[in-house]
């Protein structure tokens, strides 16, 4: 697809920095959550759901990906999600409505991980000509998680350089247009098969499964705001979650081309998968609600001090996936191991914070932590996909994404969140009910240990059965990654049947 005067060497590499350029974008920044909250006025909350929008909005896009890529060219692709992504950074720059933010945030990470996609799709026999899915997978998560604490951090040096969080929608403009700009000159439109039309694509399915997604993100996300139970809109929105998924769990049985195929399900180890990766975010959302509450409310560091943990958790996140492909391509070791391995730098970061929450505590003393959190998940997150790919045949694994994804994409981390700022405020108000002296700065910090300590109870545990857990590595059986025209036949013989 692209021209002949193009020299080969940098094609690959263009499409890697396109997919890297793609995760970068977004339809609001989490990094600028606190320069939004004044001038929209809106509150935490408000901006925090709104930015789950649009994680959710990336996870959604799975089952239609190759059906896009049969019905389009490449070149169409990426100019319309780039397009798409630009009018969202525009659009969200001067809208103050909160069910308009929350709709561009979900479409602009829909088109997104659209825009990814087809960047890696691209060069997947670049990364491993042996069509090696234990080195693809982690190959491009090095990219997609790599590029979460980098969006973060260019977004909090774009309002220190400029003093206005827009500049950081602003640059996303301009580097969408970069990319518009080289896929129109550099490539042309080409077709490995006959378009297949877009027909029978569950879009009420989509939108019905992110509805339930978003009901539990909601309830957790304005949980403690609205003092839980004792609301009735919060008690409206519970009552509401099992209809919708009632509704989309009975469509899903009746119709005859699902966004969820049922067979997904019944796999004996999807449930196990899912548990596990609820595991390793509720072991990872800890920064969310304890550490910040450490640096923000005892330490009293703006965000200038604590983006530079953005560093750091860019370099665990891209060593962690790079040691994957390690462990995976020249060691040859059991994958089981490996989880075991990611779960205890996690278990380690725990620890760390436990020991080292102080008044007194300087900022070099997060750099360790920081980078084994991040470098455990990295671990966890790839590992785990590997082992989803290994038990889902390829029909349906992207629904399989889709649905670990449930779990992966915030509705593990709103949940966690709400469940720790809801722990942290009980612990407060035990230790104020039973006369314990001090300031509250003081009962603050018990409190933040006390949450640490329970996390590392917990996380013993868990390690301690990982451990006692051995079973045959994935390797032996992983499957290879299937040729584009075979995927292309598979999926129109399923249109057909």
């Amino acid at each position: 697809m692209f021209n002949a005067w193009v020299p080969e060497g940098i094609r690959p590499w263009l499409y890697l920095l396109f997919a890297f350029l793609f995760q970068l974008s977004g339809g609001v920044y989490f990094a600028l959550n606190a320069q939004m909250v004044g001038q929209l006025g809106l509150m935490r909350e408000d901006l925090q759901m709104v930015a789950m929008f649009g994680v959710v909005g990336v996870n959604m896009p799975f089952p239609f990906l190759f059906r896009y890529k049969l019905r389009f060219t490449n070149r169409q692709l990426l100019i319309n999600a780039a397009t798409i992504i630009i009018i969202c950074n525009l659009l969200s720059m001067w809208i103050t409505s909160l069910p308009l933010l929350c709709a561009i945030s979900y479409i602009a990470g829909f088109f997104k991980l659209c825009g990814t996609f087809e960047c890696f799709s691209n060069i997947r026999l670049w990364i491993s000509p042996r069509q090696d899915f234990g080195v693809f997978l982690p190959t491009i998560y090095i990219v997609i998680l790599g590029a979460m604490p980098a969006s973060n951090w260019i977004a909090q040096q774009m309002v220190v350089w400029s003093g206005s969080w827009q500049t950081m929608h602003w640059l996303m403009c301009a580097l969408m247009l970069f990319v518009i700009l080289c896929i129109y000159t550099l490539t042309h439109d080409w077709r490995f098969m006959k378009p297949l039309p877009l027909v029978s694509l569950d879009w009420l399915g989509c939108l019905l499964w992110s509805a339930v997604m978003l009901e539990v993100i909601w309830l957790f996300t304005y949980g403690e705001y609205y003092n839980w139970w004792d609301a009735a809109l919060w008690r409206g929105v519970l009552c509401c979650l099992p209809l919708t998924l009632a509704i989309t769990i009975g469509r899903m049985r009746h119709i005859r081309h699902p966004y969820i195929d049922p067979k997904v399900w019944p796999h004996a180890r999807l449930i196990p998968i899912l548990a596990m990766f609820f595991v390793a975010e509720v072991m990872n959302a800890t920064p969310h609600a304890l550490q910040n509450t450490l640096t923000g409310g005892i330490l009293h560091w703006g965000f200038t001090t604590t983006s530079q943990f953005y560093l750091f958790e860019f370099l665990g996140y891209t060593l962690g996936s790079a040691f994957t492909v390690f462990w995976h391509r020249p060691l040859h070791q059991k994958y089981t191991r490996l989880l075991t391995v990611g779960f205890f730098c996690l278990l380690m970061y725990q620890v760390l914070m436990y020991f080292y929450a102080s008044p007194a505590l300087n900022i070099e003393r997060f750099f360790l932590p920081t980078f084994l959190r991040t470098f455990g998940y990295a671990i966890f997150f790839s590992t785990m996909t590997l082992y989803l790919k290994d038990l889902i045949e390829f029909p349906t694994f992207f629904m399989a994404l889709t649905v670990s994804g449930f779990i992966r994409n915030g509705v593990a981390e709103s949940v966690c969140s709400g469940l720790y700022s809801f722990g942290l405020r009980r612990q407060i108000a035990d230790a104020l009910s039973r006369g314990i002296h001090g300031d509250y700065t003081q009962i603050l910090l018990v409190s933040v240990k006390e949450m640490y300590g329970i996390m590392c109870l917990i996380g013993t545990v868990v390690l301690l059965l990982m451990m006692a857990y051995d079973v045959q590595p994935v390797r032996s059986t992983m499957s290879r990654m299937m040729p584009l025209r075979k995927i292309g036949k598979l999926i129109k013989q399923s249109l057909i049947n």
